[in-house]
């Protein structure tokens, strides 16, 4: 019997935040450092966006969007701000067809995930009236 996303997304959040962690570290010492298994933290992922409330049905809630890959499976992590763009919540979202599952961060991974958030100035990604 094939797993799903439920059975499947802590092994993969293990294994996605390890990378980052790894990544993030070397990025803080050199931006341009590049390490031989992962590359560097800026060739990571492939997008940092802004999901409007109601993109979706049953999302009331916009978010940032960390895309780490698509397709199948799909790996996102979700950034849901106040509107003064402090974080409140932070999922991890393993998503395979018509399938998904997802985490919410704390400790340690959150905080990482917050410092990458940072990065990324997701102030530039909004106009006046999007958090509103």
């Amino acid at each position: 019997m094939e797993k799903k996303c439920k059975d499947l997304v802590q092994e993969c959040f293990n294994s996605t935040i390890s990378d980052i962690r790894k990544l993030w570290e070397a990025y803080c010492e050199d931006s341009e450092k590049y390490l031989d298994d992962l590359g560097r933290f800026s060739e990571y992922g492939l997008s940092f966006d802004y999901v409007e409330p109601g993109t979706f049905d049953d999302q009331p809630e916009g978010y940032f969007r960390y895309q780490i890959s698509w397709g199948g499976p799909s790996i996102e992590f979700r950034f849901y701000v106040n509107p003064d763009l402090t974080i409140h919540r932070i999922e991890y979202w393993y998503v395979d067809w018509f399938d998904g599952a997802s985490l919410e961060l704390s400790g340690n991974d959150f905080s990482l995930m917050a410092e990458v958030f940072e990065s990324f100035s997701p102030e530039s990604l909004l106009d006046e009236d999007s958090l509103s």
